[in-house]
């Protein structure tokens, strides 16, 4: 019974990461500023979470006291991720967006055993090196006069920020649900990001819409919660190195609806990337 939760709870973050790769495709093509589409996402992403919970009757109640600060700064973190993250790919593509993000492995590795005083693990270290290695070879060139890198800088900086706010969230998941966490989260930056009235021309959701649904509904209240609740069956470092796997699906979306078509360098990187999936998906399950 054991080995059958684990195998259900790695089966169901690695749907997690299909959901949550929707992201670049969508990012990438909805024709509206970063600041904008993030607004949007909120706003409705809120709607959603808040219905989903009323119907499931889930505690929304956070101890604001105890908790507030810590929420409160996750949110930001977690807003500032999502506007460097569509920067960078506004500035390149799905691939170099999403795997330029996808070195918070390696900063997850090195920053969880400082912040949470978890165990050292070298294993962890090798792994999400391997990662790294396997994002430059997707995209080897490094310019700094291009929006390519550009993108790739943005790409790293939301990195920073969301591993910071995963590790924020780490002891959070214990008192309380992935859906309320989340659901507090983009509320706030929502209320964060309201200036957006008076800098950009927001009524071109009239034309964007159905991406901007989709991208609040799918990517944003399913996705992210399902995220957020999966850190209470596995540590940060293995969520965010199994994650690894989103570049992967983002790039085939991008592909399949953008008509952005990787080169052979992706082939390399995409196969030493999944490898770590597959050595971090077995050592979880001896461990568990």
């Amino acid at each position: 019974m054991k080995e059958k939760t684990h195998l259900q709870n790695l089966l169901m973050l690695n749907v997690t990461m299909i959901i949550m790769s929707t992201s670049g495709a969508l990012g990438r093509y909805i024709d509206m500023t970063p600041a904008a589409t993030i607004w949007w996402r909120c706003i409705l992403g809120a709607a959603f979470l808040y219905t989903f919970c009323k119907w499931k009757k889930v505690n929304i109640k956070i101890n604001w006291a105890h908790d507030g600060w810590s929420l409160i700064i996750a949110s930001l973190l977690m807003g500032a991720h999502w506007l460097t993250y569509f920067y960078a790919l506004k500035l390149s593509n799905v691939a170099i967006g999403m795997l330029s993000l996808f070195t918070y492995p390696v900063i997850t590795a090195f920053l969880e055993p400082i912040i949470l005083k978890t165990k050292f693990e070298l294993t962890h270290i090798l792994l999400a090196l391997l990662v790294l290695i396997g994002i430059y070879f997707l995209a080897p060139e490094f310019n700094l006069e291009n929006d390519t890198t550009l993108g790739i800088i943005f790409g790293v900086a939301s990195s920073i920020f969301y591993t910071l706010r995963n590790l924020l969230l780490k002891k959070k998941v214990e008192r309380y649900a992935g859906t309320t966490l989340m659901l507090y989260q983009i509320i706030i930056i929502a209320c964060v990001l309201w200036p957006v009235f008076f800098f950009y021309d927001i009524t071109t959701i009239q034309t964007e819409w159905k991406a901007t649904v989709a991208l609040a509904l799918i990517t944003t209240a399913i996705g992210h919660t399902l995220f957020v609740s999966s850190l209470k069956k596995f540590s940060v470092t293995t969520v965010s190195i199994i994650s690894g796997t989103q570049p992967i699906y983002g790039i085939l979306l991008g592909f399949l609806f953008l008509n952005e078509v990787p080169q052979s360098t992706t082939i390399i990187g995409g196969a030493l990337i999944l490898t770590t999936v597959i050595i971090e998906s077995t050592r979880t399950k001896k461990t568990s």
